[in-house]
């Protein structure tokens, strides 16, 4: 029976893949408006792809060398033969998921733009419609890898020898847990080579365009305009779309794998797989549910993509009762109860993201207020908003740990309590497909509000998109929230399956007490990596925003006619200013992800390593949530001035929250939602190279 329902991995795969090409052509027969529309669609599509080609080609260099990496270690016998093979599959997927999300996202700003100019409930459909092929697409393209990898290794496995020490069941998760390092890295540097670029542009953008020049938002008099919808899409859409397909086959393939510790067999792997399957069957029936009135208010908006989201949740969380009791056994009820804590913990790290960053409640507005004395209260107080937002959410996550740990019976079996914890984390992704579609559609709904804005379209086009564009960023603060708090439950999950990897290795179990000095230095060393590498990614934005706002000085003063609108500006070097540096400057900060823990691990210790790895964990896990609900508060504080408030559109106040806008910017779309794939990274670079650090490293 476990076998049978195993097969709706692949069915679920295929599901989720064949409706959200069926989403796709949909978006592709609406209207695309204008020829001008089109054309500044067209723009975008052609920088967008230029910069994803480019950026590839660097990644596929990196590849190569890991692989190479990969397979030598593998013929001296310090990892099974299909881990360079895995490793490659893992990048190549995470990154088709990107692609295609944005080839769509791409394809869809002009016709939402168009669809806004019939009804605000028409722009909502086709944006949330893209946001949709790229939910569906991540779940459908990480549950076909995770089927062929799983039957592969199953067929294999079934008439050769397994590695020593471990039965059919445990060789197959532990060769599956490898090719997360492949789905990683691929995610940790198109997040952050697309979130210089996009932010880059963004920041160049704003800084000359609004508070130098005075022209509105998306002027296409601004040379940066084209380049800044660019990075929407390759930062906020393909960068997204790779990290949060990390993030979900990370957490399945990390809960097999405790599964198998926990004595649960094939069971075990049968759980997570199937929820995931029965997650896309939730998510798709939730879009259907997405409907808005025309008020163009944030509530309203809000109130038609919650009830896709919770319908989706609700379903999830009875059907995997039945999942559960039929697969485990009544004597195992207790992992239900683990789902539905990380369900439950999802759903309000989203509400408590929703209040921390919409303009339509009291910490947001508090950013608009404090605009009035300028841009210096401005910053105190979102910075100020985004500390405080870490509360809730690090006492949700402690609650679903203890939770999970306790209610799968972790009192009476250590592995079994880890494996409810790392269930809670697929519980909840589980409904991923629709809760990235809330996310993803926001940069499709921002690019046609500047597509409306070059086209010159009709006020209250403008004003329907803004609206969709302002629940954008509270939605995209939400995904970030969902993203981060299951990777701190997933990296837990990690951190567990490499200390089991060691035991297995070294026959020696760790010590990690806090008495132990190499466990502290670890930690301390792991505390400070997310602040080093947030560091990194700050400095790399503002070095290319600094090189975007000399490049629109110069055409504003070189070109004569631009800001009379009698000549066009030369959109195209922004685009290859934004992608020249952006390639530069992620080396080093996703290099630094793979580097670490393993000369932690060689020079210090193996448990230096794993204290390394808690420690970048908890503070990885504060300072993500932090800056995205900073970044999210200071934009929506920005658009609700634009709204009217305080003296509206080129008030002073107006500058001051642009000037918090764009501080936040490479706070909530760089380094922020970076942060949860390089605690992810650490964690799986440390099993992946486990034997090789055991047998080199310094401290025996």
């Amino acid at each position: 029976m476990n076998f049978d329902l195993l097969l709706l991995a692949p069915v679920g795969s295929i599901l989720a893949l064949g409706f959200a090409f069926y989403l796709a052509m949909s978006i592709l027969k609406m209207d695309e408006g204008s020829d001008k529309m089109k054309e500044i669609a067209e723009a975008v599509r052609i920088g967008a792809r230029a910069y994803l080609k480019r950026q590839y080609t660097g990644i596929a260099l990196f590849f190569i060398v890991m692989f190479f990496i990969l397979l030598a270690l593998a013929f001296k016998g310090y990892l099974v033969m299909f881990v360079p093979f895995a490793f490659l599959t893992g990048g190549f997927f995470s990154g088709l998921s990107g692609f295609i999300g944005m080839s769509i996202a791409t394809q869809s700003s002009n016709r939402t733009a168009a669809a806004a100019m019939k009804s605000l409930n028409s722009g909502l459909r086709v944006a949330f419609s893209s946001g949709a092929v790229m939910g569906l697409t991540v779940v459908g393209l990480g549950l076909l890898d995770l089927s062929i990898w799983y039957y592969f290794l199953n067929w294999y496995y079934t008439g050769h020898a397994t590695p020593q020490g471990f039965d059919k069941i445990a060789a197959i998760t532990s060769t599956m847990l490898c090719f997360g390092m492949g789905a990683s890295s691929m995610a940790l540097f198109a997040r952050v080579g697309g979130g210089i670029f996009t932010k880059a542009a963004d920041v160049g953008a704003d800084l000359v365009g609004k508070v130098e020049a005075g022209i509105p938002e998306d002027d296409p008099r601004n040379p940066a305009v084209i380049a800044d919808n660019v990075g929407d899409n390759v930062g906020d859409v393909a960068g997204m779309g790779a990290d949060l397909y990390e993030s979900y086959v990370g957490s399945i393939v990390a809960t097999s794998a405790l599964g198998v510790a926990a004595g649960l067999g094939l069971a075990g792997v049968t759980v997570p797989m199937v929820m995931a399957a029965v997650g896309v069957i939730a998510s798709i029936i939730g879009t259907f549910f997405v409907k808005s009135g025309e008020q163009a208010s944030q509530k309203v908006l809000l109130a038609a993509l919650r009830k896709g989201v919770f319908t989706s949740s609700l379903l999830v969380a009875v059907i995997s009762f039945f999942l559960v009791k039929y697969t485990l056994g009544m004597e195992h009820i207790g992992v239900y109860w683990a789902v539905l804590s990380g369900l439950l913990a999802g759903v309000l790290i989203g509400l408590i993201t929703e209040y921390y960053t919409s303009s339509g409640f009291k910490p947001t507005r508090a950013i608009a207020d404090a605009s009035v004395t300028g841009p210096a209260t401005v910053i105190i107080e979102g910075l100020a908003v985004g500390m405080m937002s870490t509360g809730l959410p690090v006492v949700i996550v402690c609650a679903a740990i203890l939770a999970s740990y306790f209610l799968s019976g972790g009192a009476a079996n250590f592995n079994a309590g880890l494996y409810g914890i790392a269930i809670s984390a697929v519980g909840m992704l589980s409904t991923l497909g629709i809760t990235l579609a809330t996310d993803a559609y926001g940069p499709v709904a921002d690019n046609a509000g500047g597509n409306a804005e070059m086209s010159h379209l009709p006020p209250e086009v403008r004003k329907r998109t803004d609206a969709l564009d302002a629940l954008g960023n509270t939605t995209a603060a939400t995904g970030k929230g969902f993203a981060i708090g299951s990777a701190a439950l997933t990296a837990l999950a990690l951190i567990a399956a490499y200390k089991d990897q060691v035991l297995l290795i070294s026959g020696k179990d760790m010590v990690l007490s806090l008495m132990n000095p190499n466990v502290l230095v670890g930690l301390f060393l792991g505390g400070m990596l997310p602040f080093f590498f947030c560091s990194l990614t700050m400095r790399a934005v503002g070095r290319a925003a600094g090189k975007i706002v000399v490049e629109v000085r110069r055409q504003f003063k070189e070109i004569v006619g631009l800001m009379e609108g009698k000549a066009k500006p030369d959109y195209a070097r922004c685009v290859d200013i934004a992608t020249a540096a952006a390639q530069k400057e992620m080396i080093f900060p996703s290099l630094l992800a793979i580097i670490a823990p393993i000369a932690v691990g060689i020079l210090v210790g193996i448990e230096a390593e794993a204290g390394l790895l808690c420690g970048a964990t908890v503070t990885g896990f504060v300072l993500a949530v932090m800056m995205a609900n900073s970044g999210g508060a200071w934009d929506n504080a920005k658009k609700y001035i634009e709204e009217g408030h305080h003296g509206g559109k080129g008030s002073p106040a107006h500058k001051a929250t642009v000037t918090g806008d764009t501080v936040g910017d490479p706070f909530k779309d760089t380094s922020g939602p970076s942060l949860n794939i390089l605690i992810k990274l650490m964690s799986m670079v440390s099993i992946v190279f486990a034997s090789f650090i055991v047998k080199n490293s310094f401290f025996k």
